[in-house]
């Protein structure tokens, strides 16, 4: 059994250690929160055992569970890697590139385990698609949700944005080659709302749009590749996948449900169909799949490298948000 701790046990924090109570394959330890009433209230909901710091949790586990703000992930990252402890980190990894490339170098040094905490990989949604060819062309997503002041010590690219940068960046097997962006700063000191258009070597091009003041909850990506059109709603956790095909072609499912359409080139054939998504945890699922790439000793699901790559799309945006906002200032 793996002696786990969590590092940071406010909102998303005590939903961690709730999801760890049930995997078989963890021994929770304990926990460390610098904020002493928030360490009792969990220590005596939960009968944990609260750290005086974070450097006797990591003495005490084999893994630690990150789930502090996103400033102090650094230095609880580096702490738990010289002490030769796996590491997994909510997303985004780190605060900077700079940090992003230290624990690269401190990887090399302590070959520990790392896995990043980009939940939507393990939604339903996107699970459902694990067996469908994917050759997007062109993809759009819409995270908007309703403003909460958690979370606002970063911008909404990294705070919200950068779950559908990753999905991206893991469908789009090409290089970016573009970023155009915009963003607007309304309550914090960092863009609320943010546009982004990413452009791929092969063609392919993302419109991503994140919000935290939006009237309504939205988590929905759509892409479209030459022989379907699919869309994935992260919150209803349901995907559609409608498909094209041409009058006899050998492809269609037999079990298929076509509809006629008449185009230019001819009658074409539509497939509509819903796959089935299975009813999992998403952030359970994670933490299992992690435990199983430890014991297993098999690369993780989400690796270091797949978080400082989105980090990197990320801080890219950024800076073309800023670029904008400085022009537009300059009058330019």
């Amino acid at each position: 059994m793996i002696r786990i701790g969590v590092l940071g046990v406010g909102h998303l924090g005590s939903i961690h250690v709730k999801c760890i109570r049930q995997l078989s394959e963890y021994q929770l330890v304990g926990f460390y929160d610098p904020d002493e009433r928030r360490a009792a209230k969990m220590s005596e909901e939960f009968g944990l055992k609260a750290f005086p710091s974070a450097e006797s949790l990591i003495e005490a586990v084999d893994v630690v569970d990150i789930v502090a703000p996103t400033v102090a992930h650094f230095d609880l990252a580096r702490t738990a890697m010289e002490k030769n402890r796996h590491v997994f980190i909510e997303k985004p990894i780190v605060h900077t590139l700079k940090e992003a490339e230290a624990l690269v170098q401190l990887q090399e040094q302590h070959p520990v385990k790392i896995q990043v905490g980009h939940v939507e990989r393990f939604n339903p949604a996107y699970l459902a698609l694990e067996s469908v060819p994917l050759s997007p062309m062109f993809i759009e997503a819409h995270r908007l949700a309703m403003f909460n002041p958690r979370g606002t010590d970063v911008s909404v690219v990294l705070d919200l944005m950068i779950h559908d940068l990753d999905i991206v960046l893991a469908m789009v097997k090409s290089e970016v080659t573009a970023i155009s962006a915009s963003g607007v700063a309304v309550v914090s000191d960092t863009p609320d709302i943010a546009n982004a258009r990413i452009e791929f070597e092969n063609g392919c091009v993302a419109n991503l749009t994140a919000s935290r003041m939006s009237m309504k909850q939205m988590r929905k990506l759509r892409l479209f590749q030459p022989d379907a059109y699919i869309s994935m709603d992260f919150l209803a956790k349901q995907t559609d996948i409608i498909r094209l095909y041409d009058e006899g072609d050998e492809a269609i499912p037999k079990d298929a449900h076509l509809m006629e359409l008449e185009t230019q080139k001819g009658k074409k054939l539509i497939e509509m169909s819903r796959p089935e998504v299975l009813p999992v945890n998403a952030i359970k699922m994670e933490l299992e799949t992690f435990a199983k790439s430890i014991v297993e000793d098999v690369p993780t699901k989400v690796s270091l490298q797949d978080g400082i790559k989105a980090l990197s799309i990320a801080h890219q945006v950024i800076m073309e948000i800023e670029k904008r906002n400085l022009r537009t200032l300059g009058g330019v």
